[in-house]
């Protein structure tokens, strides 16, 4: 499943995931974790080689949550999922996603996550880059407004400051980042099921898939 910032991939792949009995990885978690770790070790964000030698000292784990339908990043032992949320994360995290070297990287890890099958993955080139082959693929979109109000709904929610404005300039600004980016940049796979989800819950868009899995499963 691919699709830009804020079209609710994780809410909906974890729903659809759970309803096949499979477990969901998101990989935007991956880069989101790589580029706090950066920050939190003053790594120079523009500098490719620095961080990618940051990425290979890692050690890189993925763990099942509690209801084992999830797969969680950990990093060194340590789990990230409070820490990658942070909007100075969200509005880097598309630099570190940039880097050839950190996507060839992560691209080996979510391959080796998703080989055995059974596997709900959500991103930006997955269907187009990860797992071209892959049995099903679906591409979620939204209205930048749309976004932008889920977006300010999700931080609200969590007590933290939010300016629905400067999140729609941010969500602007990484759709930008990610359709131009010269290493598998965010497209649509030509064969992929598309679904707008401005006017749909989350709960339909999951309901719609799965309805489209079982008519076209062999």
């Amino acid at each position: 499943m691919d699709g830009p910032a804020g079209v609710g991939k994780s809410t909906v792949g974890h729903l659809v995931g759970k309803a096949l009995g499979y477990h969901f990885i998101n990989t935007g978690e991956m880069y989101r974790a790589l580029t706090w770790k950066a920050l939190e070790a003053s790594v120079d964000l523009n500098d490719e080689k620095k961080v990618l030698a940051l990425a290979k000292r890692l050690r890189w784990e993925f763990r099942l949550t509690e209801e084992g339908t999830t797969l969680r990043t950990y990093i060194d032992g340590q789990g990230v999922s409070a820490q990658i949320r942070d909007e100075r994360v969200s509005r880097s995290s598309s630099l570190v996603a940039a880097n050839p070297g950190v996507r060839q990287l992560l691209c080996r890890l979510q391959r080796r996550l998703g080989n055995d099958g059974g596997i709900v993955m959500e991103g930006r080139d997955i269907a187009t880059n990860v797992f071209p082959d892959a049995n099903f693929k679906i591409y979620l979109d939204a209205s930048i407004e749309e976004r932008a109000r889920r977006r300010y709904r999700q931080l609200k929610a969590a007590g933290q400051a939010a300016n629905r404005r400067k999140i729609r300039e941010a969500i602007l600004t990484r759709d930008l980042n990610d359709i131009k980016r010269k290493i598998n940049p965010l497209s649509q796979a030509p064969d992929a099921l598309v679904i707008d989800s401005t006017q749909l819950t989350l709960r339909q868009v999951s309901r719609k898939i799965l309805r489209h899995i079982k008519q076209h499963a062999r």
